[in-house]
């Protein structure tokens, strides 16, 4: 009996092997499986192609938007600068000079 638990049995080891051999039904469902997948990846990346293409035209948006940033703050910084050597404000949030005069 311990002998028998030990080897394998025969009629097992034929129907596993019978198991692996590939069926046309098999091939026919992997085939088909794949032409799947292959129909969603095609679709992922057609998407992605998209997406890429927003996101040039965004970036390019973007660009334009710090060359539009950079000119405020060079802006604002000329602004302060000249207020600040003309003698600054006062406690009332009145700039003195010119403007305090309208």
């Amino acid at each position: 009996m311990a002998n028998s638990t030990r080897t394998p049995n025969a009629t097992y080891t034929q129907q596993s092997r019978l198991s692996t051999v590939p069926t046309s039904a098999s091939k026919s469902r992997q085939l088909s499986h794949l032409h799947a997948q292959l129909a969603q990846l095609t679709a992922n990346m057609s998407d992605l192609e998209n997406l890429l293409r927003m996101t040039a035209v965004q970036a390019e948006g973007m660009r334009g938007l710090g060359g539009y940033t950079g000119a405020m703050f060079m802006a604002a910084s000329k602004v302060l600068g000249e207020e600040a050597a003309s003698g600054g404000t006062t406690t009332a949030g009145q700039t003195s000079g010119k403007s305090a005069e309208k």
